[in-house]
């Protein structure tokens, strides 16, 4: 259920922060939100897969942690990654 490594790329150079920067708060979140996004395709077709399902609450409790992280932080930064990735309706 992994994302490709080309779309993480994309995700990296979309969210990144500066020219280096590979594992900011903003890119973790925008790589978690897309793999929370598949796997929540996945369970559409695939409702009684348990295991997989465990592994979607831990992405779900780091993206919350990271975005708590940035609320708390970096308030503008929090802000604008909400409305780029299109959380918090």
């Amino acid at each position: 259920m992994a994302i490709s490594q080309e779309r993480k790329n994309e995700l990296i150079n979309e969210f990144k922060i500066h020219d280096t920067d590979t594992g900011s708060a903003d890119v973790q979140v925008a790589i978690l939100t897309e793999e929370i996004n598949t796997l929540t395709e996945h369970f559409r077709l695939h409702k009684k897969d348990h295991h997989s399902r465990r592994g979607l609450y831990k992405m779900i409790g780091t993206r919350k942690r990271l975005l708590r992280y940035l609320r708390e932080n970096e308030v503008q930064r929090y802000r604008d990654l909400i409305t780029k990735l299109g959380l918090r309706r």
